[in-house]
């Protein structure tokens, strides 16, 4: 069974499908100039999802991070840090590249068991 969540005609947001949870790349709703604040929106949204798929952060298995200048990486970590819990961080991947629009400096995409 597969079940979309916050589905639109280009992509869903997320995707609950043989007991995985997979979502989209998330960024910043109110791009702010912030990498910390942009960061920690992103990870509140992917709570969100997570939540509406049944699941949660402690069930992360793999994340990956894009951001848009790799200076901003103990930034984005300040932030991810704090939200990631202590035991059960994923297996992570974090690298630079140009985003959809200059405004968006962090995007990220996590798969969850279910």
């Amino acid at each position: 069974m597969i079940t979309r969540y916050e589905t639109g005609a280009r992509m869903s947001q997320a995707v609950k499908a043989n007991g995985f949870v997979f979502t989209a790349g998330q960024v910043a709703a109110d791009p702010v100039p912030s990498v910390a604040a942009q960061t920690a929106q992103i990870l509140a949204q992917i709570d969100a999802l997570l939540a509406d798929a049944g699941t949660d952060k402690t069930r992360i298995i793999s994340a990956s991070i894009w951001l848009a200048d790799i200076a901003g990486f103990a930034e984005m970590n300040s932030e991810w840090d704090k939200w990631v819990p202590a035991g059960d961080a994923p297996a992570r991947a974090t690298v630079e590249a140009k985003l959809a629009t200059p405004a968006y400096l962090v995007e990220i995409a996590v798969i969850a068991v279910a």
